[in-house]
């Protein structure tokens, strides 16, 4: 069996998801207003010789949230005070990008959370992708990918990935992307998710090219595991994985061994299917430092995790690079 899903079969299962959660409303939250001004962060953490006009720092993270219906979720704490307290809690990191949030939206958005700009939901299951981007940086032009293949459960909604332009300073941008791939390992959803990252690297490789990128997301693959392609979207792309470039330097052996499922037990030394990938270009140099798996701050107060991941984040520092300004700005997508 083919493992591409037509657009008619997607809307065949969208439409039967639909009658499932029929409570569901077909649109999402608003964003909040833009705001004019731009964050500046004086930490460089190891670029020297610049003032706060040509380099900085910002904080980011990437969160899978569990916001599937309460009823089909795995995570172990109720999900609207959950995500409510998730929605809080991430204010303290510049660019955020989560993972699963379908029916809980409004409670990560308008309980407390503080960032100037926020994607436009694209709604609940069966509908919406689950992407979105939180930022105290203007956040620009963006657009949302499904993917052309995916097997089991990923195929009851438009799962994919969404392509951003981040504004770091005047003038300057950095290519962002949030990334879901298809989950599970057996033989048809790796293939899957093989193809996933396929349409990944290619989408990047045209729109993207030449350009600084960060990719954060749930990539639901390992850098060992025989049946994931990961050191391909690296190579073909000039990508460095944070968790890689700030510990183990290198790749992992591949094996034909099963990933371990056990996701919430994750540390900084240990690989995350949550990942964090970057590189620089002529105009905008990148560094990282900070990688953390956010162990204790997402936490309830019983101290159990508010989701069914740990969060990572870690910090970019940024340098400007010769004298001229970014001349690509916002580029449109054709």
């Amino acid at each position: 069996m083919s493992l591409k899903l037509t657009v008619r079969n997607r809307a065949v299962l969208q439409v039967a998801m639909a009658f499932v959660f029929l409570i569901i409303p077909l649109t999402g939250w608003e964003v909040v207003s833009a705001r004019e001004n731009i964050p500046v962060h004086s930490s460089t953490n190891g670029l020297q010789g610049c003032d706060t006009l040509r380099c900085g720092s910002f904080s980011v993270l990437t969160y899978n949230i569990a916001g599937l219906p309460e009823i089909i979720s795995s995570a172990k704490t109720k999900r609207a005070s959950s995500i409510a307290r998730i929605g809080r809690l991430i204010n303290q990191f510049d660019v955020v990008n989560v993972q699963e949030d379908f029916n809980y939206n409004k409670y990560l958005y308008h309980s407390g959370n503080s960032h100037s700009f926020r994607t436009k939901t694209k709604g609940k299951v069966p509908f919406g992708d689950g992407l979105n981007t939180l930022s105290h940086y203007p956040v620009h032009q963006t657009v949302r990918i499904p993917w052309s293949h995916c097997t089991g459960a990923d195929c009851l909604t438009p799962k994919g990935f969404t392509y951003s332009r981040l504004q770091i300073a005047k003038d300057q941008f950095i290519d962002l992307y949030n990334v879901h791939t298809n989950a599970y390992n057996h033989p048809s959803a790796a293939a899957a998710r093989r193809e996933n990252i396929r349409q990944l690297s290619a989408f990047i490789e045209k729109k993207s090219a030449n350009q600084a990128v960060i990719i954060m997301g749930d990539l639901n693959a390992h850098y060992d595991f025989h049946l994931d392609n990961l050191p391909e979207l690296l190579s073909k792309n000039n990508l460095k994985d944070a968790w890689l470039e700030l510990g183990r330097q290198k790749l992992p052996v591949v094996t034909t061994r099963l990933p371990d499922d056990r996701i919430l037990q994750v540390n900084n030394q240990t690989e995350s299917i949550d990942k964090i990938l970057y590189r620089s270009n002529d105009q905008v140099k990148l560094l990282v430092s900070d990688y953390q798996v956010q162990h204790q701050l997402f936490k309830n107060e019983s101290d159990i995790p508010l989701s069914d991941h740990h969060p990572v984040g870690i910090v970019f520092s940024w340098q400007l690079l010769g004298s001229s300004a970014y001349e690509n700005g916002l580029t449109a997508l054709k």
